[in-house]
């Protein structure tokens, strides 16, 4: 027998996938929204749940980013009144750590929101001021 006669083992099938059809499935909007937002639910995945549905976890990404599109896009901008307060004199120092150098006053702004008060300081990134305040929104 030479080098030539000689056939591989085939390997076993690991995984088989079976298409049906082969047209593309039509889903209404409720059904997306439905399934977006079970991919939201704590302690889900997003793979998990594109898996569930037949799925792949590209097609969920693109269904989650195009719902935040249009939730941004249908949401008017929020006003709010806004209070000038005199600083008081316990209030215009901020607080620090024992054994550290008091700073001059920052300016800065207070928002409340259902009782919890968020202060952002001079210096801080939009984006984060915005992803605490969505969070805060979130929760109420």
């Amino acid at each position: 027998m030479s080098m030539s006669d000689h056939k591989p083992m085939p390997e076993p099938v690991r995984r088989l996938e079976v298409f049906t059809g082969g047209r593309r499935r039509r889903w209404s909007c409720e059904e997306k929204a439905a399934i977006v937002a079970e991919s939201y639910a704590a302690g889900e995945t997003v793979s998990a749940v594109a898996r569930r549905h037949g799925l792949t976890a590209q097609q969920l990404f693109t269904w989650r980013r195009l719902a935040r599109g249009r939730r941004a896009a249908e949401e008017p901008p929020l006003f709010v009144s806004a209070v000038v307060e005199a600083a008081s004199p316990e209030r215009s120092r901020p607080r620090v750590a024992k054994g550290q150098p008091r700073t001059a006053v920052q300016a800065s702004i207070e928002v409340e929101i259902d009782g919890v008060v968020v202060r952002v300081g001079e210096g801080a990134r939009a984006a984060t001021v915005e992803a605490v305040i969505r969070a805060l929104r979130a929760s109420s």
